[in-house]
């Protein structure tokens, strides 16, 4: 008999068992759930709900059955549908009819989504930490790459030089945005729902703050029907791990082009690439490629958690068993993503000359072209239309800006002198980028040292919030 089947005359459908049990994928909570019912059942003998030595024996037995199931030596059945009536029912047999005191004055509805929460806040410090190890990958090639140059890209067509430096930049800014996005999360996953029961609270004299405390939680979720039902944690962790993993897709789509024999900009670690089973030359990017491919999953299980979600009614529904499957992928994906970019990022060859050779062999200076105008007072649009006919003449002439005499440029304008050539090198275009978040050489050292300054401090909010989690798993 189901522990919860005292109503019911006959057992549940084979097929009912198998369609609605989710100990497949909810095992993965097992230690978040003994670790609720250990705070749980101290409650409950402080509140004197049960007596002290019946708590004392179910702390041991839940303590025995979550050993048993670290080492796999329990049975997870789908008979007892999920991981909480599974530890339940092993702990009725490891302790006798005494752990059928355990469940009272909670309801599974409760229990899931506190050991949700307990999951997740797990779940984020890991993944802020595996975002500061690929900030760190990025920064060190950015310091070792202030003087390199590279092509920048709009429309992926060649636009202005930056320093390749000032690229690795652009990513360590991006990826700071999800450290804070997943970090500011934690503060509402970290409340406690357990004493909300199924939906209206208990009759039993809980002491919510008390097991939240125990717990670490900052705080309990006030309302006992929202306390079941909220979902929006997941939601936003979700949505943050969508756009963490999109901008983890845009640098493998430059990873990949910059790998290629038509950039050749880069070269990936043997170790992170793979070959063809056919093509013996063939050296593949595919981490890359398949973290981009990766994507689309991890936006799929948001917008399959926002589509559940959007027609339930208060309070918990059979249909949020399916706010699990899609959080747990997106989890590992995310995890598996980050632990793997940034030794990628930290063995990757950058090959300066050949990025250097590329600037030199485009129209990328020619925004200086009419800057110098302009500070020679022409107006700038008279300026852009001049440079405009200049670089007509160069593409007709198979020439760049650099290759052409003093008397072709003043030809267009005579306001045109000898300073030009230094104008227009790539180093002088990088370096005349002298604004706060620009491209300039000293810009960078300063956007280096000031992101350097705040991985310190997520390296700080690390450190709390991991004591903050581990210290149940002791």
């Amino acid at each position: 008999m189901k522990l919860w089947g005292g109503r019911f005359t006959k057992p549940t459908n084979e097929l009912v068992d198998e369609y609605t049990a989710s100990i497949s994928f909810d095992k993965k909570l097992a230690q978040y759930d003994i670790q609720g019912s250990l705070a749980h059942v101290e409650m409950l003998a402080k509140c004197e709900i049960i007596p002290t030595e019946d708590a004392e024996t179910i702390e041991k037995g839940l303590k025995v059955v979550a050993e048993k199931i670290k080492a796999g030596e329990a049975e997870l059945t789908e008979a007892n549908e999920d991981i909480h009536m599974n530890v339940e029912k092993l702990l009725i047999d490891e302790i006798g009819a005494v752990g059928g005191k355990l469940h009272t004055g909670r309801s599974r509805n409760d229990q899931v989504a506190l050991d949700m929460r307990l999951y997740l806040r797990d779940s984020l410090v890991t993944l802020v930490e595996l975002l500061k190890n690929l900030q760190e990958a990025l920064l060190k090639q950015a310091k070792a790459n202030l003087d390199t140059i590279l092509p920048g890209y709009t429309h992926l067509q060649r636009a202005q030089p930056v320093l390749f430096a000032h690229h690795m930049m652009a990513y360590v800014s991006m990826f700071e945005r999800d450290v804070e996005r997943l970090s500011d999360s934690f503060k509402r996953v970290n409340r406690s729902p357990l004493g909300a029961g199924a939906l209206a609270g208990t009759t039993f004299p809980i002491d919510r703050h008390y097991v939240a405390e125990k717990l670490n939680f900052d705080g309990v979720v006030e309302n006992s029907l929202d306390a079941v039902s909220d979902r929006d944690f997941v939601v936003e962790f979700l949505s943050n791990a969508s756009l963490t993993i999109m901008h983890l897709s845009r640098l493998s789509e430059e990873l990949v082009q910059w790998s290629s024999a038509e950039f050749n900009f880069v070269e990936l670690d043997d170790a992170f690439c793979t070959g063809s089973s056919m093509m013996p030359q063939k050296k593949n990017p595919d981490v890359a490629e398949l973290v981009r491919g990766k994507t689309g999953r991890v936006y799929g299980n948001l917008m399959g958690m926002l589509t559940t979600l959007k027609g339930l009614p208060i309070a918990y529904n059979k249909d949020m068993q399916e706010d699990k499957e899609g959080m747990f992928d997106t989890m590992e994906t995310l995890k598996g993503a980050l632990a793997l970019f940034a030794p990628m990022i930290e063995t990757m060859e950058v090959k300066k000359e050949n990025m250097y050779a590329a600037v030199a062999e485009d129209f990328s200076n020619a925004t200086d072209l009419a800057d110098y105008l302009v500070n020679k007072d022409l107006p700038f649009r008279e300026a852009h239309v001049v440079v405009g006919q200049v670089v007509l003449h160069c593409i007709q002439e198979n020439k760049y800006l650099l290759d052409l005499s003093l008397a072709d440029f003043q030809s267009f304008s005579e306001l045109i002198n000898e300073d030009i050539y230094d104008v227009l090198s790539p180093k002088s275009v990088v370096n005349a980028r002298d604004v706060v978040g620009g491209t300039a050489k000293n810009r960078v050292e300063d956007q280096i040292e000031q992101a350097e300054n705040r991985l310190t401090e997520t390296g700080a909010w690390i450190e709390i919030h991991e004591e903050k989690v581990n210290v149940l798993k002791k």
